[in-house]
């Protein structure tokens, strides 16, 4: 283990105000904390940063370097401490002395390496059931084996609660589904005490919810944070899991739960020269705790996803100059956010029962019901006026409220498709850019439509340009900015917005091994797997939540009824002296089968890069990640194989 020790002078408050940075899992991370508490207690003003998603920090041309997160210059403060791994060997990449300086005076630091004990997580311990992930999942899925009595553990990288809407805390991050059912139903006192402010929360009303019910029901102390899983290993002589940490700590269960959620793994391209640009850039799925300042910069968004439409429209209000590069276009449905008043909330909350009962059987697990109509029975003037009411209600209703049979049939798709691009000619005034964000090649929600916030409204902006790099790719990152071709497009910063490894990317990136050592990256090699996206053959005892497989739906609707389902299949093995569940080969073949069928019967099967079938990162299978028959119909599918005996499973 390498470490870094500072010589500190003898009076901290000769310092100018230093900025202490640290990975929130550097093993040297206690001996940071010291540093700030004696320099408070020395009155000394400093900043102490913890990139909570990092092992180690460095820095690398005068800029702090954090894996997946980019680059900060140093102002106004200087590094003061940075713990590494001896695996990353940087400790060559420091400097010998680290000089302070403000205006008034500097003072000379010397840093030097030498061998330290890093300090390791040595504990074992034993578990019911161990939790990977303390989001939306993680939480529900820890009350849930509470309530039967079972010891539990989550394991949770972040240093707090929240699962993605921890991590998502770019400029205009808000849920795409309404507030008021982007929440669970388990418990009415919740319900009674909550109130969300706006039709579509924020990213900090979201984080603050699912705080508010961590502490609500005491979850923190069943909560490992800052912790990352290296590998969970299925054992079949004591028929048990060994999940390691990265930490070193070591946690032996009965059942293992992955709840590490669809959309947790960002990906971004690996564009040549990055190493190299001057400025500061930014993935928006690893997005920094301190605030961000665009004010007065030029800024390049790279992508045009459901990520990018929301943080276009905040970016493009301070920023100097915003440059947008597409490669797709995508259908974006207009958000129609507003404040919710008191009276909204007093009905909202009266009617939940009904509002519930709804989503649980909604296509996509909205709170919405059926248009009961199709377009083919309606005259051109009608399917009209019927779609523009659609597209002012705003959200989702323009698909789910207008007419039953537009993700089936291709006429009416196509009627709906052109509806949406005259409305984006309708609203940006330059033509050529209007169509450069008309989608023409792939039908409405053959890849996962946004909800924009004026977003088609930004690009009539002086500060705004979009760049199209379909035909013309990004050859490359340079110190200036980004090069398309031989055309070079200036950065101060790149915010790139280039979405997940979805579905299954959280879970092939730990090392899951089951019966006989086969990994689930093997296993899913050609495409997932799974028996109801719960289970998955060769692998007993572990119970995915919101996995592969499972509804591309409205995830906390999705959420609730698969820990009921889990739930209810440990209880029922316990009740009846049994020890083990595991899905049979057949069964996944046939789920596998099976959603293969429903997707080849809508349009989305027609989609153009679609991260629906990993189609947006390279060398990924081709394959349907998700479930596409609805909420409502999986959770029916669900409760019929517990009632038979949890048909498609071998329980013994």
């Amino acid at each position: 283990m390498v470490g870094f020790v500072i010589q500190l002078p003898a009076d901290l408050a000769e310092l100018p105000p230093p900025l202490v940075i640290a990975g929130g899992s550097e093993t040297l991370l206690n001996d940071s904390e010291r540093v700030v508490d004696r320099a408070d207690a020395a009155g000394v003003e400093l900043e102490f940063s913890t990139y909570s998603e990092q092992q180690h920090v460095h820095i690398h041309r005068g800029r702090t370097r954090r894996s997946g997160l980019g680059h900060c210059r140093f102002r106004d403060v200087a590094p003061f401490m940075v713990g590494a791994q001896l695996k990353y060997r940087c400790g060559e990449h420091f400097p010998r002395e680290v000089v302070y300086a403000n205006n008034h005076k500097e003072t000379k630091v010397s840093v030097h390496t030498q061998a330290v004990q890093g300090k390791k997580d040595s504990r074992n311990e034993e578990f019911d059931a161990v939790v990977v992930g303390a989001g939306i999942g993680g939480m529900r899925m820890l009350h849930e084996l509470r309530q039967l009595g079972l010891s539990v553990k989550v394991i949770e990288a972040a240093p707090e609660v929240g699962g993605t809407w921890f991590w998502n805390r770019y400029p205009g991050a808000r849920t795409d589904s309404e507030s008021w059912v982007y929440a669970y139903s388990f418990s009415k006192e919740l319900q009674d005490e909550w109130d969300w402010s706006e039709r579509f929360a924020t990213q900090p009303e979201a984080l603050a919810y699912l705080k508010y019910v961590a502490g609500r029901f005491d979850m923190r102390k069943d909560i490992l944070f800052n912790t990352r899983v290296d590998s969970a290993i299925y054992d079949e002589q004591s028929n048990e899991w060994t999940i390691t940490t990265e930490q070193g700590g070591t946690y032996t269960c009965k059942y293992f739960i992955p709840a590490s959620g669809l959309l947790s793994l960002p990906y971004k391209p690996d564009f040549k020269g990055l190493d190299n640009f001057q400025g500061e850039w930014y993935v928006t799925g690893n997005w920094p705790e301190e605030k961000v300042d665009l004010t007065g910069k030029r800024v390049a968004v790279i992508g045009t996803g459901a990520t990018a439409v929301q943080v276009i429209p905040i970016v493009a209000l301070t920023a100097e100059q915003l440059t947008v590069f597409q490669r797709t276009p995508n259908y974006v449905m207009p958000g129609r956010n507003y404040v919710l008043t008191e009276d909204e909330r007093q009905s909202i909350r009266a009617n939940l029962d009904t509002i519930w009962a709804m989503a649980r059987q909604h296509f996509f697990g909205f709170a919405m019901a059926p248009a009961g109509r199709v377009m083919s029975d309606y005259p051109p003037e009608e399917q009209q006026k019927i779609l523009e009411g659609g597209w002012e209600a705003g959200g989702f209703r323009f698909i789910f409220e207008t007419f039953d049979d537009l993700l089936v049939n291709d006429e009416s798709n196509a009627i709906a498709s052109e509806f949406v691009r005259n409305k984006i000619r309708a609203i940006v005034n330059d033509p050529a850019t209007a169509e450069m964000l008309c989608p023409k090649d792939y039908p409405l929600a053959g890849k996962r439509p946004p909800l924009g916030h004026f977003y088609y409204e930004t690009f009539n902006r002086d500060n705004v340009s979009l760049v199209d790099v379909n035909n013309n790719p990004i050859t490359a990152i340079s110190e200036n900015g980004v090069r398309v071709g031989n055309d070079e497009y200036e950065a101060d910063v790149i915010i790139f917005a280039t979405g997940f490894d979805a579905g299954t990317g959280a879970l092939t990136h730990m090392n899951v091994q089951g019966r006989g050592g086969v990994t689930l990256k093997e296993k899913w090699e050609h495409g997932p797997r799974t028996h109801l996206g719960i289970g998955v053959d060769a692998f007993p005892n572990m119970f995915m939540i919101s996995g592969p497989q499972t509804p591309f739906a409205n995830i906390p609707v999705v959420i609730e009824g698969a820990v009921e389902w889990i739930g209810q299949a440990i209880k029922s093995l316990r009740d009846n002296g049994l020890d083990r569940i595991e899905a049979t080969p057949e069964a996944t073949e046939a789920w596998n089968d099976h959603i293969a069928q429903i997707v080849n019967a809508t349009v989305l099967s027609k989609g153009k890069r679609s991260w629906f079938f990993g189609d947006n990162v390279p060398g990924k299978a081709h394959a349907s990640l998700f479930y596409f028959g609805g909420a409502g119909e999986y959770r029916k599918e669900c409760l019929a194989s517990a009632e038979n005996n949890y048909d498609g499973f071998v329980v013994d």
